[in-house]
């Protein structure tokens, strides 16, 4: 049975791809098919879902099925770029803490323990109020703040891998220290970074919705699904459609990826790979 076939028994895979791919498929396709988002018609404000307009309007007027569409693309690209952005970071910071140890581990350990004494979304602020709210200020926000994660977990990987026989036999061959990291530590320390970051996506498009809900992120009138639930705080009795569909989206997807991390967690996993 081939790795794809054995990967897909699992229930939750299957979920999480296929909602997935339909997100990815319609942030590819879907704006050919809609309407601008920013094409306002004040009289028809605050409408609920109807046939000309599947998903209702917003305060302006404006169709929220083109807005979630286009939004669609500025989460999903903050989630997956501040991954991105956090493992390039944390894999060169843990990287060099768990090859090399020493000094050199403990004073990048003290510095990755203070960052992670701040909570992530404290500190992704703290980011933006240095720089300056826009699109992509959330997505080096976010990733930033992540780089602490990744460090120890790529850290913890490299430390319980550099001891190891295959190891030994490569240096005494005459591999170099770059040969070792990324020819034998890191490809053998994959699976669990593969597994965090596909978990990480979640919590990371949780938080660029926040900071855009706050205000911090993305700036109106750009369709980016916390912006759009930040503007639907004043109509929550008079247009609650503009609150429940963002909010539903961002669940879905956020629940769609945790299951494909879990999935690839217990595939990865030797333990539970037969099971």
């Amino acid at each position: 049975m081939s790795a794809v076939r054995v990967f897909f028994r699992s229930p939750s895979a299957v979920i999480g791809a296929v909602i997935i791919s339909i997100l990815v498929l319609i942030t590819i396709i879907g704006p050919f098919f809609i309407q601008s988002p920013f094409e306002q018609i004040v009289v028809n404000k605050l409408q609920g879902p109807s046939r000309e307009h599947l998903l209702g309007t917003d305060d302006f007027g404006r169709d929220m099925l083109a807005r979630m569409v286009v939004g669609a693309r500025y989460s999903l690209s903050a989630g997956i770029v501040s991954v991105l952005f956090g493992l390039s970071g944390g894999m060169l910071v843990g990287a060099v803490s768990g090859y090399y140890g020493g000094y050199v581990d403990r004073m990048l350990m003290i510095l990755c323990d203070i960052l992670l004494s701040f909570p992530s979304i404290l500190m992704a602020m703290g980011i933006i109020m240095i720089m300056e709210p826009g699109i992509y200020t959330p997505m080096v926000a976010v990733g930033i703040s992540s780089i602490p994660t990744f460090s120890r977990l790529i850290r913890a990987q490299f430390m319980a891998l550099r001891e190891n026989s295959f190891i030994e036999a490569a240096r005494s061959s005459g591999a170099g220290d770059l040969r070792l990291i990324f020819r034998h530590l890191l490809p053998n320390s994959l699976g669990p970074i593969i597994v965090e970051s596909t978990l990480k996506i979640g919590s990371s498009i949780i938080s660029a919705a926040s900071l855009s809900f706050l205000g911090m992120g993305a700036q109106p009138p750009t369709p980016e699904w916390g912006t759009i639930l930040s503007s639907a705080r004043k109509y929550l009795w008079t247009g609650a459609h503009m609150a429940i569909i963002p909010g539903l989206a961002i669940t879905i997807t956020v629940i769609a990826v945790n299951l494909l991390g879990d999935a690839l967690r217990d595939y990865l996993d030797p333990r539970t790979r037969g099971t």
